[in-house]
């Protein structure tokens, strides 16, 4: 899978304009400040209808501007091509899959993308929300139905808290909530299991490859529920509702839910120490490149679609030794990459240089 070509009207300072793109190496380079990240945040906000800068849609617009468009087509290995759009209005966004308007968990997932941006060490350094809003679009992208229960998990939360706070514990209606929030709350504990103990392997494999053979590097996942590794889904059921029962006065108490998988969180741990702690800066950047490398693999398995990779400024991230080893991979990976730079880096493809938000084809 592969982005043909994108089109964008009012997005940040870029010029509006199509750009066709390479099947394999696409370098974005010139100087600071004119708007090489946000050309491939348009990449990004194409395939996810999120931006990787902000969570405010009015950022990402031109200045004193209500409406954005970006629109592009990608291919698949037999070369059939989809088109995927979003209008963004004010506040509202409409997506829309080959000119049909569609629900955002329809279209998620079908241009896949993994990005590797200076925000991310915020995945080691930051707080548990972050890393769980990060694994659940990354495992929703590779599973579908994952996304469906953490849509259904979010609305039944907000039921149960709403009857929580309002003392109807005792009725009916909040049994039947507390029996679906347990459901729903168990296939999100159990996907997220079976993602993890598959990424953990692939991520201590390509760390030791790309960086360091001698090391050993887990990512664990710190489940409300306690060890869930071995226990089946009858097992962690039971286990739930006897939580349940023990919490139910004190969240009578507060007026909230206090346990669930929005209470999870995941750990990094390099040769056997939580990396939030004890790695180095440079440490901590492989460890969240070499996820990315085993979130590329996972999908490639569970899709058997490449997906495409965008990366801001690589210069600042690695040495000249490991600039190269990267890009070394991916030209031998053969997956469409998208990265930004100060320099041209000497890669066979095709290369944007970008001025004041205009972007020349070179």
């Amino acid at each position: 899978m592969y982005l043909d070509q994108i089109s964008f009207n009012n997005f940040r300072c870029l010029v509006d304009g199509k750009l066709k793109f390479d099947r394999y190496f696409n370098l974005i380079y010139g100087k600071n400040g004119q708007g090489k990240t946000s050309l491939i945040e348009a990449v990004h906000f194409l395939a996810t209808g999120k931006s990787f800068r902000t969570k405010k849609v009015k950022e990402i617009r031109k200045y004193n501007l209500n409406r954005l468009i970006v629109f592009g087509k990608y291919r698949h290995k037999d070369l059939s091509e989809n088109i995927i759009a979003i209008d963004v209005n004010e506040d509202k966004k409409d997506f829309y899959i080959d000119r049909e308007k569609n629900k955002y968990i329809n279209y998620v997932g079908l241009l896949n993308i993994i990005s590797f941006i200076p925000e991310d060490i915020e995945l080691i350094i930051g707080n548990p929300g972050i890393r769980r809003n990060f694994f659940n679009y990354e495992i929703s992208q590779a599973k579908k139905e994952y996304l469906q229960s953490i849509v259904n998990f979010e609305k039944i939360l907000k039921v149960r808290n709403k009857l929580i706070k309002e003392k109807k514990t005792g009725e009916e209606i909040y049994k039947i909530y507390n029996e679906k929030f347990i459901e729903e709350g168990l296939n999100i504990v159990l996907n997220r299991r079976e993602f993890i103990k598959k990424l953990s392997i692939l991520l201590n494999l390509n760390y030791r490859k790309l960086f360091d053979e001698n090391s050993e590097l887990k990512l664990k996942y710190d489940c409300f529920l306690g060890d869930v590794e071995k226990k089946t889904r009858e097992e962690l059921k039971e286990k739930f509702e006897i939580l349940c029962r023990r919490k139910s006065e004190r969240e009578k108490f507060l007026g909230y839910s206090l346990l669930g998988p929005q209470k999870d969180d995941f750990v990094f741990e390099l040769n056997g120490k939580n990396a939030k702690a004890y790695s180095s800066q440079g440490e901590k950047k492989s460890i969240i490149f070499s996820l990315k490398i085993s979130e590329i693999d996972i999908l490639i398995k569970e899709k058997k679609e490449y997906p495409i990779f965008i990366m801001d400024d690589i210069a600042s991230y690695f040495d000249e030794v490991r600039k190269k080893s990267i890009l070394s991979y991916f030209v031998n990976k053969k997956i469409q990459c998208f990265i930004t730079s100060t320099e041209d880096l000497g890669i066979e493809g095709k290369k944007f240089i970008v001025e004041k938000g205009k972007i020349i084809n070179e």
